[in-house]
């Protein structure tokens, strides 16, 4: 069940703030085993669910949230061991994607959202929700899909060394979990625009120390390659089911500037989903919503209310 009050892991990372524009009242949810994800629930009217990944947490979407929830019922979880959900060790939860989607369909069931919901995905969020709408296919009745996947790897794009590093390597696990290197390089490297100090401190609170980067290493280490990886079985089965989508309304965002999900992710999408809106973006990197958060949270509000359900 849910609750009001923040609990420990809430509590320690917001007093690292303020963190700019994140004025929300996050919410808890015991997904079992005595493990609690943070979450928010802003606003009423049909449910939009946005799904972050790796190694942000849902200070992604706050502007989006801000530009939808008086018309809109925001859920924006933080998945377990992110943002401001607990960080269990190895011992007390299964890093995989998927016991994400697992997460995803207990916090949502409790939630009570009805049949009419939005995905919103980025990153890792792409591969938890899609994986997540494979139960619940006529649920979903609209997406917003930014700089993400529901597929592996595109067989034209080569894994990039700084994911293979991450995934493959002793070396990768100490910078990762040594020096925060991936999180704090995302706040670096993933944007055009440069992040204000306190908008990057706000996206690394959370992974401040080698106990806390646990799971910004462990979704590293379950990118799926091959057929004998743990996600492939749930990546290949949501990579089959998305050209079903393509009967619902579909909006794309995307960052050409991302080094992971780029031009050969897109084309994943847009092949798929040909009849999506599309608000492509040169002068955008990976965190297209930082760049870009002024073009996109009206256009995004704009496709919503023009596909009423």
């Amino acid at each position: 069940m849910s609750h009001p009050s923040l609990n420990a892991e809430q509590a320690r990372v917001l007093h690292k703030g303020p963190f700019p524009d994140y004025p929300f009242n996050p919410r808890r949810f015991d997904r079992g085993a005595g493990i609690e994800m943070s979450y928010l629930d802003e606003g009423r009217g049909d449910p939009v669910v946005m799904l972050h990944g790796n190694p942000s947490w849902s200070y992604y979407w706050r502007k989006l949230v801000l530009g939808l929830r008086d018309k809109y019922r925001c859920i924006v979880p933080d998945h377990v061991g992110m943002g401001l959900s607990d960080k269990p060790a190895d011992d007390k939860y299964l890093y995989t994607l998927q016991s994400r989607v697992l997460d995803l369909d207990r916090l949502l069931d409790s939630l009570n959202l009805g049949d009419n919901i939005t995905l919103a995905v980025h990153d890792w969020g792409g591969m938890i929700g899609f994986g997540w709408a494979l139960k619940h296919h006529a649920r979903v009745k609209r997406l917003v899909i930014l700089n993400t996947a529901s597929f592996p790897l595109p067989a034209a794009k080569a894994m990039p060394w700084q994911l293979k590093l991450g995934r493959d390597s002793r070396l990768g696990t100490g910078l990762i979990r040594g020096f925060n290197a991936f999180a704090a390089g995302a706040t670096k490297h993933g944007v055009l625009q440069p992040m204000s100090p306190a908008v990057q401190r706000a996206y690394v609170a959370p992974y401040d120390s080698w106990a806390n980067r646990i799971s910004t290493l462990r979704f590293v280490q379950d990118i799926p390659l091959s057929p004998g990886d743990r996600a492939w079985p749930l990546v290949d089965k949501a990579q089959k089911a998305l050209p079903s989508f393509a009967d619902r309304p579909a909006f794309i965002g995307w960052g050409l500037r991302d080094f992971v999900f780029d031009r050969h992710f897109l084309e994943g999408f847009t092949s798929a989903l040909p009849q999506a809106e599309q608000r492509i973006f040169g002068d955008a990197g990976h965190y297209v919503l930082e760049d870009k958060a002024d073009a996109l949270v009206p256009a995004i509000r704009h496709f919503l209310d023009e596909h009423p359900l």
